[in-house]
């Protein structure tokens, strides 16, 4: 199958989509917390604290996504991973990626220049430059370890430094331990390293929550899915409606008791509770009804899956205006709970903008560039 005629998974897009919906959350809740508004007299204050505190576990469900996805198209375009089309793989990455990349990092770049509030980078040991260099050699995180917290548009970054170093050495691991019988037990040794990797992080908290390795460990997850789902028997189980069903009823369970656990999950198994995580992850990315079905009435959050990468880069524009407007007006106390609907709303507008009149756009002409130097690739990617 080429990949131009991949179709896409609204089951998919709409895990997507509650994934970014998270993040938008969880960073207006940052600054105001919806527990500590009118809110909290509504509803119970464990609620919405997990509504808003658990942002940085959406990104690890991203990261499952992602991993599933680039391997799931790897398998279906190439064959099998040890067979994968290096080149093309890259000039679709670059293709996807880069344009946005290139575009939001000169928007901060000016704002910073232009002194604009929330946007300055002014940290003794950091500067525009540094923090550039490390965007576009996706070392952001390591950056942010070496000197601190970034400024929040830039921060986003951190996860795009990790899931790109993956996908700059999947090629060659594909290439070679997928010409064996490594390629398996490295991976799910790389998932099961997880928490351990998290936990010998002691000293540097920044750097506890933006290694490369733990969010690698996700990555890997979602790549032995999409092996999963390849081979026969895996298939024929999923063919089953009830196998589905069962998947995203245990993947619901899971990230809700990560979600909604107050805590007492950390204190009883610490960083394991990434582990639960993650397979909450990969249950419902195997759960997710390829057709439709099930997904019925989801229609807003699977759009706001279908431009989830343009809504992450994006929102802490929506986010940082909307929290100085609440601010100047007095209502980011009790009327806090009121901006959370708007920042939904507007920054699934504004990535829904960018993608159909900006990213969307240039990745087919980048696709085209490449195509015209015989770096042969098909003419779309949902991945």
């Amino acid at each position: 199958m080429s990949e131009a005629t991949l179709p896409r998974s609204p089951g998919i897009d709409a895990l997507r989509g509650a994934s970014i919906l998270l993040v938008v959350v969880h960073h207006l809740g940052l600054r105001i917390p919806l527990h500590k508004t009118d809110a909290g007299r509504w509803f119970p204050a464990p609620l919405l604290k997990g509504l808003i505190y658990n942002g940085y576990e959406a990104v690890f469900v991203f990261f499952v996504i992602s991993g599933f996805l680039i391997a799931r198209h790897t398998l279906e375009r190439d064959g099998a991973l040890a067979g994968i089309d290096w080149r093309g793989f890259y000039a679709r990455r670059v293709a996807r990626i880069g344009p946005c990349l290139v575009a939001l990092v000169a928007i901060l770049f000016g704002c910073h220049a232009l002194a604009v509030p929330d946007y300055t980078i002014d940290a003794a040991r950091q500067s525009p430059l540094g923090a550039t260099l490390s965007a576009f050699t996706f070392t952001l995180n390591v950056y942010e370890a070496r000197t601190g917290w970034l400024p929040g548009g830039w921060d986003v970054l951190w996860s795009l430094s990790v899931e790109e170093v993956f996908y700059l050495g999947f090629p060659l691991v594909c290439l070679t331990l997928g010409r064996t019988r490594w390629l398996v037990p490295a991976l799910i040794a790389l998932v099961v390293s997880v928490p351990f990797t998290r936990a010998a992080i002691v000293d540097n908290e920044i750097w506890q929550e933006k290694a490369y390795l733990p969010g690698m460990g996700a990555i890997a997850a979602g790549v032995l899915a999409a092996l999963a789902v390849d081979r026969r028997r895996g298939r024929a189980w999923l063919a089953m409606p009830r196998s589905r069903a069962l998947l995203r009823v245990t993947g619901i369970a899971g990230l809700a008791l990560v979600m909604f656990s107050g805590g007492w999950l950390w204190h009883a198994i610490r960083e394991g509770y990434m582990l639960v995580l993650i397979g909450a992850s990969v249950c419902l990315v195997l759960g997710s009804p390829e057709n439709g079905a099930g997904a019925h009435g989801l229609g807003w959050l699977r759009a706001m899956g279908r431009s989830s990468y343009e809504i992450y880069l994006t929102h802490m524009f929506v986010v940082f205006s909307l929290v100085a407007i609440a601010r100047a007006t007095g209502t980011d106390t009790a009327w806090g709970w009121i901006w959370f609907a708007p920042a939904v709303a507007l920054t699934s507008a504004l990535g829904w903008c960018v993608a159909r009149w900006f990213s969307e756009p240039a990745n087919r002409s980048t696709r085209r560039w490449f195509r015209s130097r015989r770096w042969a690739i098909a003419a779309q990617d949902n991945g």
